[in-house]
């Protein structure tokens, strides 16, 4: 849903109005509110959080966080799942996570909900790409394919269970196919 404003908002006077549930986003000087999370993406997101963080946060590689605020770019958007290199998990000055992001993830994972717009999800993860994120998923459950977004790459589609789905360096120990995806939908 979009929520235009009568005149036009900045970035600024976004990022001091109150928190929606679900979320918004600031997006080309437009707030836009996020679709309501339903079974299918809770369960995908979940599943992929305790999965990255499985094989990356013990080391201190990397953190997957679900439904972070990044602000960067002119942009204020929520990706289902963010994931930052362990270097760059900003802090505060007691050295504890910090409540606001400023950056782009390092992998940035959107789950398609079935009333939200492909193209408007696809501009949120170019525009992390633009601005340093070395890989961008697009999951989308009702066709059951991933789109693999990677800077100066053609957009890669898998939508074979045997695919090993591709990810970034830092978190190569993990090994996902398409059909381990999709299988934790089942109950």
């Amino acid at each position: 849903m979009v929520q235009t404003p009568i005149k036009p908002i900045t970035l600024e006077e976004f990022l001091k109005l109150p928190e929606t549930k679900p979320a918004s986003e600031y997006v080309n000087d437009q707030v836009i509110q996020r679709p309501m999370p339903q079974g299918k993406h809770s369960k995908l997101q979940k599943n992929l959080i305790k999965s990255i963080d499985g094989v990356v946060e013990e080391p201190k590689i990397a953190q997957a966080f679900p439904e972070l605020r990044c602000t960067f770019g002119g942009r204020s958007t929520v990706p289902d799942v963010a994931v930052f290199t362990w270097a760059r998990i900003p802090l505060d000055e007691d050295g504890n996570i910090a409540n606001v992001f400023t950056s782009a993830p390092d992998w940035t994972i959107e789950i398609l909900p079935p009333d939200q717009s492909p193209t408007r999800v696809t501009s949120n993860i170019v525009h992390c790409l633009r601005h340093g994120t070395q890989l961008g998923w697009l999951i989308d459950p009702a066709e059951k394919l991933l789109l693999v977004y990677a800077t100066d790459q053609l957009v890669a589609i898998f939508e074979v269970e045997t695919d090993v789905l591709p990810v970034p360096g830092f978190a190569k120990e993990l090994q996902l196919t398409l059909g381990d995806l999709f299988g934790w939908l089942k109950v």
